[in-house]
């Protein structure tokens, strides 16, 4: 069965259509469907350059994912487990916090992304967020504040 709600958040995400994506965040609403508000959110944080705006939306879809099943999830797509969400969330946390200078709490999530990056598939996907994690522990070690190019 086709789900018109994430037909039209990878739709408007492809576009980068930042208004349609926050228009679709309206109609879910923070109470709505779980994996809907994590997507969304986990987009949201990604159309955003300001750091500040990018950790409103990475806290909220990491909110969304602490509420979400695996169930759910699978009647999406049957490969999906919501463990396997953690690493990336922590990690764009991390990349948040560490831009705006709040290195303890960056650290802290780095480790968070880190403690469970054996849930991440084999494949593009998982090799993508492993390299992540390494660019923000880099420039988390370096002191730096700046936008990673790979961001």
């Amino acid at each position: 069965m086709t789900d018109d709600t994430m037909t039209a958040i990878a739709t408007a995400m492809r576009a980068g259509d930042r208004q349609r994506l926050l228009e679709l965040w309206d109609r879910i609403g923070v109470a709505g469907d779980p994996l809907h508000r994590c997507t969304l959110a986990h987009y949201l944080a990604d159309v955003h350059d300001e750091a500040a705006e990018s950790l409103a939306w990475d806290i909220r879809a990491l909110d969304a994912a602490d509420t979400l099943t695996d169930e759910r999830a699978q009647r999406h797509d049957g490969a999906l487990r919501v463990r396997g969400f953690y690493p990336s969330l922590h990690l764009n946390l991390a990349d948040d916090y560490r831009r705006l200078g709040a290195f303890g709490p960056a650290r802290r999530h780095l480790d968070a992304a880190r403690e469970r990056v054996a849930d991440l598939p084999d494949g593009d996907y998982g090799e993508l967020i492993r390299a992540g994690i390494e660019h923000v522990a880099t420039a988390l070690a370096d002191g730096s504040t700046e936008r990673l190019p790979t961001h």
